[in-house]
């Protein structure tokens, strides 16, 4: 049985969102504090975690800040009431995979759900025993790994969000091919967040801060102007 934990101060929400994943046969377990529900999804024994961001002790980013920098990577979809455009963005900068401004319907939340585990099962597929390895793309210092999701330049470990490795891996996979960047957000974000081109400018501009040597003349993630970006052919 899929192990849900619900980070969220409001029993009524968690009351009502219980309820629904409990008819879908999710195991659910709950948290209404912030420093609790960490020490909870520290365990990662977790298939979705559901996180409020206005929570007492210790708000949602800095949670998912942290489960990220622990290399907890149990998918989370965010809850807000604020639906300030800075708030959505944040959010998806430290390593949420979806994110839900109340009031949100049951049915967009559950789809939501759906959409987020489909996502998490094709990857322990991917990763599963008796699956072959999957590739390592090596550019001169940098190498990517695909199955540990891990990076390295000059042999050195380079610390990425989930979303910054995502979108570091689909360039480096088409090298050469230019990406507008509604296209970049859609394969990396997911269709819903159409309208945030500008979340990706600040992604590529961080990785470029962490594998570029010279920002000024960059030789892994290249500008095609009029367009996007691409990775250098190999």
């Amino acid at each position: 049985m899929k192990n849900i934990l619900i980070i969220e101060d409001d029993p009524a929400i968690v009351d009502l969102l219980e309820l629904h994943l409990k008819d879908m046969h999710f195991q659910v377990e709950k948290s209404f504090h912030g420093k609790e529900g960490l020490h909870t999804a520290l365990k990662g024994t977790h298939d979705l975690i559901i996180l409020d961001i206005m929570l007492p002790e210790m708000d949602g980013i800095e949670i998912c800040r942290t489960l990220r920098a622990k290399e907890v990577h149990t998918p989370i979809i965010m809850l807000t009431a604020r639906s300030e455009e800075i708030d959505k963005v944040l959010g998806l900068e430290t390593g949420a995979d979806d994110y839900l401004t109340k009031p949100f319907s049951v049915r967009e939340f559950l789809a939501r759900v759906k959409s987020v585990m489909r996502r998490r099962e094709m990857d322990l597929s991917d990763a599963g025993e008796g699956t072959p390895p999957k590739n390592t793309i090596v550019f001169n210092e940098l190498e990517i790994d695909e199955e540990k999701r891990l990076v390295r330049l000059n042999n050195d470990r380079i610390e990425l969000t989930p979303k910054e490795f995502d979108l570091l891996l689909l360039l480096a996979s088409n090298p050469g091919r230019s990406y507008s960047r509604d296209k970049l957000l859609n394969l990396v974000w997911g269709y819903e967040y159409k309208g945030y081109e500008h979340n990706v400018n600040s992604h590529i501009n961080r990785l470029r801060a962490k594998i570029e040597s010279d920002l000024s003349s960059p030789k892994y993630i290249l500008t095609t102007w009029g367009v996007g970006y691409r990775f250098a052919d190999l």
